[in-house]
C-alpha cells in the first residue's frame, strides 16, 4: 500500500520528529551530536525553512520548523536523515534500517501553541531525566531563548517578541514561562 502524501501548510510551522530504528540510540558521542546540528544549518538554508527550536536526544530529535511556500522539508528532512545515517553507519560500521519509518510532522495551528510547543521540545531533557534543568543541557535551543547565547541554527520564534520590550524582558519572560511548564510538568 503506498504511503500518503504529507500534508504540509504554505505557511506555518510544524513540530518534527525523527526516531531511530527500534528506539536505538542515534547519538553517542559529542561529535555526533554537533554533526547533526551541522547539518540543521546547511539543509534548513538550502530548503528555505526555518528552524525555530530543536534538541537533540540520544535515541531521537525534535524540531520545530517554519515553512513558506518556497520551503521544501521534506527535502530537508530527507537530506538531514540520510546524510547523518551514512556518518553514522561508517563511523560506527554499521548497516542495516537507521530510522524508525519517515520522519512524522505535526501542523502548529494555534499561534498561542508555537513557543509552548518549543517548550515542550526544549524540556524533553529534563523530562527524560538526563538534567535536572533544560540550560544544562548542551543540545538544545533552549540557552538561546532564555540567556541569549547565540545560536546559528535557529530562527527565532516569530512569537518571541511579543514576551517583552528589550532582550532581557523576553529572556525573562522565557525562562518564567519554562518554569511553569516544569511545574506543570511534574
Amino acid at each position: 500500500m503506498p504511503r500518503l502524501t504529507r500534508v504540509l501548510p504554505d505557511y506555518g510551522a510544524l513540530h518534527i520528529t525523527a526516531r531511530g530504528n527500534n528506539k536505538r540510540v542515534v547519538f553517542r558521542r559529542r561529535c555526533d551530536f554537533k554533526y547533526c546540528l551541522g547539518l540543521f544549518s546547511g539543509y534548513a538554508i538550502r530548503y528555505a525553512c526555518r528552524i525555530y527550536h530543536y534538541v537533540l536526544m540520544k535515541t531521537h530529535l525534535h524540531l520545530v520548523v517554519g515553512v513558506t511556500p518556497y520551503s521544501q522539508l521534506s527535502k530537508m528532512m530527507h537530506g538531514i536523515c540520510l546524510q547523518y545515517a551514512m556518518r553514522y553507519n561508517k563511523v560506527y560500521s554499521r548497516i542495516g534500517h537507521f530510522w524508525q519509518d519517515r520522519f512524522k510532522s505535526f501542523v502548529i495551528d494555534d499561534d498561542d501553541y508555537l513557543l509552548r510547543c518549543g517548550l515542550y521540545v526544549e524540556r524533553n531533557p529534563v523530562r527524560a531525566g538526563l538534567v535536572k534543568a533544560p540550560e544544562d543541557y548542551p543540545w538544545s535551543s533552549y540557552n538561546a531563548y532564555a540567556f541569549g547565547q547565540k545560536d546559528s541554527i535557529i530562527t527565532l520564534d516569530p512569537l518571541y517578541d511579543s514576551l517583552g520590550n528589550t532582550a532581557e524582558e523576553k529572556m525573562a519572560a522565557y525562562r518564567r514561562m519554562m518554569e511553569v511548564t516544569m511545574v506543570n510538568f511534574k
